[in-house]
């Protein structure tokens, strides 16, 4: 039976396969497989083929390790943040803020990005204030898009926005410009709409994670 297996064995090196492959094949040992093959040698076609195979095997191993350490980080983080959410939960202004980030917040778990939109400038103060009170998200971790009609003035929108979150301009993004069919405005005192990004996945984890907490409350 040894006999037979160091045959197969040569056989399949000699064809390319991997000592994996061969040990998980023939149910040998690693040391075995060694002294079975050591005088058997591989074409340089086969070894850049069990080269490339090897790396692309390690890549997968390494992406499902972070996979794996992702899930947990987001499981640990929702938990704590969920109970935190419980004793919070008298407080009126997180409550406020959770609820209008609920409503009109970007909630996407695959891009994980903080982004809320609106034209309201009320809300837009409401939820800046939310941002860098209940959230401590530091003045310089914020940034701007603007949506507007291309008949607005854009240096005058943007300020105008700039004042109401009190961001600098240099944190603004490109803004954006539809275009429209109408000749004058239909709304002259609309300002377009204003999206607050903030990109911290972990912060982003913890507000889900508040709403599951809030959720369980009610």
């Amino acid at each position: 039976m040894k006999l037979i297996k160091k045959i197969e064995a040569i056989r399949l090196r000699k064809m390319g396969k991997s000592y994996q492959e061969i040990k998980k094949q023939l149910k040998v040992s690693k040391s075995t497989l060694s002294l079975w093959l050591r005088d058997v040698k591989l074409t340089p076609k086969q070894i850049e083929y069990l080269y490339h195979t090897l790396k692309q095997q390690n890549a997968y191993r390494l992406a499902k390790k972070k996979q794996g350490q992702k899930m947990e980080r987001i499981k640990e983080i929702t938990q704590l943040s969920a109970k935190e959410a419980l004793k919070k939960y008298k407080d009126s202004f997180f409550v406020a803020g959770l609820m209008l980030y609920w409503a009109e917040g970007d909630k996407s778990k695959q891009t994980e990005v903080i982004k809320f939109t609106n034209s309201d400038p009320e809300m837009i103060k409401i939820m800046m204030k939310w941002f860098r009170l209940v959230c401590k998200i530091p003045k310089d971790k914020f940034r701007v898009i603007l949506h507007i009609h291309e008949l607005h003035h854009r240096n005058s929108i943007e300020k105008f926005w700039s004042k109401i979150t009190q961001i600098p301009l240099k944190q603004f993004q490109k803004t954006q410009i539809k275009p429209m069919t109408l000749k004058h405005r239909k709304n002259p005192l609309y300002k377009g709409t204003c999206a607050i990004r903030i990109g911290n996945k972990d912060l982003f984890r913890k507000i889900m994670g508040w709403k599951q907490g809030v959720l369980e409350k009610i």
